[in-house]
């Protein structure tokens, strides 16, 4: 860690504390040479596997495009915003527990799909229509038969 008033190199940590829910560490720092107190801030950087979608090319993830796809999903259906940020934050982590540096589309909707129905099973039924690309009233009712089967 260089000294921001001096550039040394040497620095001594004072005091650490965890900060925004755990996730960071504030730490209060020494210079050796100059004397300067200064605060740090750390965090680990997550990195999220690149997607191979069903054409082949590469992307990285979007974290974005998938909350509004599940923001679309869920739409004036009534699951809250506490559980829906619980349910991206379990997709998130189930997909860099695979700990793989590409991962294909279809395995990203599968845990989307996987979140959704323990969410709603409307906004279920709405991501698959989309996501399998139903063509017809039958892919509909064929996905209800398979939801109201496995409960």
């Amino acid at each position: 860690m260089y000294c921001p008033f001096c550039a040394h190199t040497d620095t001594k940590v004072i005091d650490s504390r965890l900060v925004a829910d755990g996730s960071q560490v504030r730490r209060r720092r020494e210079c050796l040479s100059c004397g300067e107190r200064y605060t740090t801030f750390e965090s680990a950087e997550l990195v999220m596997p690149k997607i191979i979608k069903s054409d082949g090319t590469r992307e990285p993830f979007d974290e974005l495009k998938m909350r509004t796809g599940l923001a679309k999903a869920v739409e004036k259906r009534p699951v809250s915003v506490e559980d829906l940020e619980a349910a991206i934050n379990k997709i998130l982590s189930n997909l860099r527990a695979l700990g793989e540096r590409e991962v294909s589309a279809s395995v990203v909707g599968e845990e989307i799909m996987k979140a959704l129905r323990a969410l709603d099973d409307v906004a279920y039924v709405r991501f698959a229509s989309v996501y399998r690309r139903f063509q017809d009233v039958q892919a509909f009712r064929e996905e209800i038969d398979k939801l109201q089967s496995d409960k």
